[in-house]
């Protein structure tokens, strides 16, 4: 195993460290009575997993450590991280007045992974070439959700989750749009759908 796919197991184990940080913080909370020791920690592991996605990446295309294992397990490092930060912070209030992400947003982007996956199993059952590569669409979609998790995190700015979970909403359609289209693309090409 290279040193690059270590790095993406250690993402792996650090997701239920931060689910139990962000839960226990989250019942300090409810209690009234907020653990504030327990946020920062939960912001630092996931902050930590988060930044460990570039640098395994970096170290496998600079000492060529690129290997089958690693291409498998770092997208499923990154959705498990980034799925689980936001079903996490959507049951679990980490301030008054409903601080946390909506629940129809989460709802949206496990919608929208599901149809991916779905379009994926498809294409790969009917004999096609399925390379899966990141769409401009799907780096924003990360993005925007990536801060939709840090506002709830940081409590830095007072106004309500709402607005970036509407942009984040906005570009996870706009990701789910075009790797729809990508997909009927790929059986238009081969002749298998009128598209």
């Amino acid at each position: 195993m290279t040193f690059a796919s270590k790095i993406t197991l250690s993402r792996l184990l650090l997701v239920p460290v931060f689910a139990v940080l962000a839960i226990y913080y989250g019942h300090s909370v409810a209690d009234k009575v907020p653990i504030e020791w327990l946020r920062w920690c939960a912001l630092a592991v996931f902050v930590t997993a988060a930044a460990s996605d570039g640098l395994d990446g970096w170290i496998a295309r600079r000492f060529n450590q690129r290997s089958r294992f690693g291409a498998i397990i770092d997208p499923i490092a990154d959705k498990t991280l980034l799925l689980t930060a936001i079903i996490t912070l959507t049951l679990v209030n980490w301030g008054p007045d409903h601080w946390h992400l909506p629940l129809w947003f989460t709802a949206l982007v496990i919608v929208r992974d599901c149809i991916i996956l779905g379009g994926i199993n498809v294409l790969h059952f009917t004999g096609h070439q399925v390379n899966i590569a990141p769409q401009w669409s799907g780096k924003v979609c990360t993005v925007t959700q990536m801060v939709a998790i840090g506002w709830i995190m940081l409590k830095v700015v007072p106004f309500s989750p709402i607005y970036p979970c509407i942009i984040a909403a906005a570009c996870t359609v706009w990701s789910g749009v075009d790797y729809i289209r990508d997909g009927l693309r790929i059986l238009h090409e081969s002749g298998q759908a009128n598209v």
